[in-house]
């Protein structure tokens, strides 16, 4: 089997960049949005890598459950933990009891979760990507 892992990092970065046109042009629920992506392809890549599967979009459980020589440090899985969140709220106005996601992400939001998907993103590399 073909491993794809360059593929995953290269969206991841694609991804990032994306998040930071975002913050640019002030559309913040889209930029935390793009973080949390980017930040979850990256940690594909890592397992892809690997030759190993996985599967959802949680960031953070898929860091906890790297081989035990891969894992990081708790403050990144917490952060992976904020990016997680990021994953419905900023797509669907259902998900807050009134409003629209544009209503309740700021730049200091964008900022953060740009700044953790890099993280999550060089954490990723460092292991050999």
């Amino acid at each position: 089997m073909v491993s794809r892992a360059r593929d995953w990092m290269r969206q991841a970065l694609r991804d990032i960049s994306h998040a930071e046109h975002s913050l640019k042009v002030g559309d913040y629920e889209w930029a935390c949005f793009a973080a949390q992506q980017a930040a979850e392809k990256a940690v594909k890549a890592l397992y892809e890598s690997m030759n190993m599967e996985v599967w959802g979009h949680s960031i953070s459980r898929m860091l906890e459950n790297l081989p035990e020589n891969l894992k990081p440090d708790n403050v990144l899985i917490d952060k992976a933990k904020e990016l997680d969140r990021h994953y419905i709220p900023t797509m669907y106005p259902n998900f807050h009891s009134e409003g629209a996601p544009v209503d309740y992400y700021t730049k200091n939001d964008a900022e953060r979760a740009i700044m953790y998907a890099r993280e999550v993103i060089e954490f990723c590399r460092s292991k050999g990507l």
